[in-house]
């Protein structure tokens, strides 16, 4: 009889072949930027997916949608994924951050790294509320900033400069000429979360915190049955992000990411589930669920023209010519 694996083997087969995918899409953008520097003369068309990294200007282009109903022309799909990704919070907690963000899964490789080499701590419940903190005061200066303060015609000034248009290149030539003192944080970020799990994103990611408060008033949650628990602590402790499961008769804490590693270690079958306000789901729902719910608003965005920019090809290539200091 076929038994589906463990709930961290089909979380990690998620989080794999979604970073496949990131890597053909990195190849893709690379061969296109090439076009657009002038550097091959075949023209490469930029996948959409690449405009997931553009995430502040994700949230200038929802503030404009809900002011003037008008859809992002510049970065379409960036828009598309941020709507998707703010849906996935709300409806299944923050699986984004537990199944398809690449920096979930680094950060997944090196919690298990610092479990093997018996360096892994978790703070104390007063000490981890503190360092949830600055990501929360981020996120403040973020939608005061842009939320409240930027009206349309500075977001329109904004999205039409050319710089907006090569943002995404922009972007590239930082992740593949870092500086050193960008060198030294991430190398500080990876030593950390051998230690504290999940280090940047518990501590420092804005977007997690905003997608925190979406999943606090969201459907989905981990239940407990407190009535066949047997207090043996072990979901608490395979918690990456330290929630303290075995506590609680539902798990509603912004910093649980749905990742079901506290499904997996609960030693009595069906004391932990994923549960809806009326249904009980199978484990792997959250991720599966993410992933689709981004495959069909693709399909959506692709199908009313709201997924690829219309700039034209030639006058792309001019931008970056102006930006990068090209002439032309």
């Amino acid at each position: 009889m076929f038994r589906l694996p463990p709930p961290s083997r089909c979380r990690l087969a998620i989080q794999a072949g979604f970073a496949l995918f990131l890597v053909w899409v990195a190849v893709r953008f690379h061969e296109h930027v090439s076009w657009a520097m002038g550097q091959m003369s075949a023209y490469t068309p930029k996948p959409g997916a690449v405009e997931g990294f553009l995430p502040i200007a994700a949230f200038m282009s929802f503030k404009r949608l809900l002011v003037t109903g008008e859809y992002d022309p510049v970065h379409p799909a960036g828009l598309t994924i941020f709507i998707a990704i703010m849906l996935m919070a709300w409806l299944l907690r923050k699986g984004f951050c537990g199944h398809l963000c690449p920096v979930g899964l680094a950060s997944s490789l090196l919690e298990k790294a610092g479990r093997r080499l018996g360096i892994r701590r978790q703070p104390g419940p007063r000490l981890a509320r503190v360092l949830t903190l600055p990501k929360y005061i981020v996120l403040g200066g973020f939608v005061w900033s842009i939320g409240v303060r930027m009206g349309a015609g500075e977001i329109e000034a904004f999205m039409f400069a050319p710089y907006n248009f090569v943002a995404d290149t922009k972007m590239l030539h930082f992740f593949m000429s870092p500086s050193t003192t960008t060198l030294a944080v991430v190398a500080g970020l990876m030593v950390g979360s051998l230690v504290m799990p999940f280090l940047w994103c518990r501590v420092l990611c804005p977007y997690g915190a905003l997608l925190g408060l979406l999943a606090k008033v969201g459907p989905t949650a981990i239940t407990r049955d407190a009535a066949s628990c047997v207090g043996c602590g072990r979901c608490a402790r395979a918690c990456p992000a330290g929630v303290p499961v075995d506590t609680s008769t539902r798990v509603n804490a912004a910093e649980c990411m749905g990742c079901t590693e506290c499904v997996g270690a609960c030693p009595v079958t069906g004391c932990l589930s994923v549960r809806t306000l009326r249904w009980r789901l199978p484990h792997w729902a959250i991720g599966v669920g993410c992933l689709a719910l981004l495959v069909v608003l693709r399909l959506v965005a692709g199908h009313y023209g709201l997924w690829a920019a219309t700039t034209p090809p030639e006058m792309l290539r001019r931008f970056h010519m102006m930006v990068f200091g090209m002439g032309g």
